[in-house]
């Protein structure tokens, strides 16, 4: 097979640069570091649901069950007394571990190409999938696409945003997909399974501007707010780096497909906090497997 990357579907990539969080408010509540008393899955629950309804625009967070605490990460642009707002949400499980990273958390679309959207965004493709009888499709960010829109590669057969952040493809051209990253250096990454992260897991992720880029897991189940209803649940939390355009594309770790890129905050030459769609999700929604 021809292996010189078309400018469609085949450009597999992604980019993601964000900025290292900063501790702004360190945790209390570490029954192993400070003896205080770690808080119970029921706490750790009733915090997650009552920070979502705080709907503070720029926050997200998750649950530390090892710690039995919740983690909070806000962007640049909450203030002070939302900070105060989020961290009194979240007392029922003690007082929170509140980071600040650099930037502002937005879905990562721009104009340009790859997979050309309505409206002159783009996004890419994450990984390529197939249904039981053989047919094609692309996976991307939910909230590049709507239900029926025709894109550059082909229509959008199902879409899922806000609550989840995943989309799928059919491929106008069938010979256009094929089961591989490209990863910007002239070489390919096969993708042969999928699965679930892990915290503490090193993944990649990979963007024509940006090339193969590293990182690691840092937290699951994440609850992103990026403000305007976008509230985004169970997410893959990240050190990758990320930037405009590159929602959509892909998290791996080898050859397993972990992630969609969701969104995030700062850039590959400053670096920050990015967010990925479990690829788990959309695989059993739609019916089809990485090939």
């Amino acid at each position: 097979m021809n292996r010189t990357p078309a400018p469609r579907a085949r450009l597999i990539a992604v980019a993601s640069g964000l900025l290292a969080a900063t501790v702004l408010t360190a945790p209390s509540a570490n029954a192993t570091e400070s003896g205080a008393r770690a808080a119970t899955a029921a706490q750790l629950t009733a915090a997650h649901t009552a920070l979502a309804r705080a709907d503070i625009a720029g926050s997200a967070w998750y649950t530390d069950t090892a710690r039995g605490t919740v983690v909070v990460t806000v962007d640049s642009t909450v203030d002070a007394g939302e900070v105060a707002a989020l961290t009194r949400a979240a007392s029922t499980a003690g007082k929170p571990e509140i980071n600040r990273a650099n930037g502002e958390f937005t879905k990562h679309v721009a104009g340009g190409e790859y997979i050309q959207l309505p409206g002159g965004l783009r996004c890419l493709v994450g990984f390529n999938v197939r249904d039981s009888t053989g047919i094609k499709y692309a996976l991307t960010a939910g909230h590049c696409t709507n239900t029926g829109d025709v894109t550059s590669i082909g229509t959008t057969v199902g879409s899922s945003f806000p609550g989840n952040d995943y989309a799928i493809i059919r491929y106008a051209d069938q010979s256009d997909a094929e089961g591989s990253v490209y990863l910007w250096n002239g070489t390919y990454q096969d993708i042969t399974n999928a699965g679930a992260a892990v915290v503490g897991q090193r993944v990649s992720t990979v963007s024509p501007t940006a090339g193969l880029r590293g990182g690691t897991v840092t937290g699951l189940n994440a609850t992103v707010n990026y403000g305007s209803g976008g509230i985004v649940y169970g997410l893959i939390q990240t050190n990758l780096c990320s930037e405009q355009g590159s929602s959509g594309g892909p998290v791996f770790a080898a050859t397993r497909a972990i992630g969609l890129i969701s969104g995030g905050s700062g850039n590959c030459a400053s670096g920050g906090t990015t967010f990925a769609q479990p690829v788990v999700e959309p695989l059993s929604a739609y019916g089809v497997s990485v090939f």
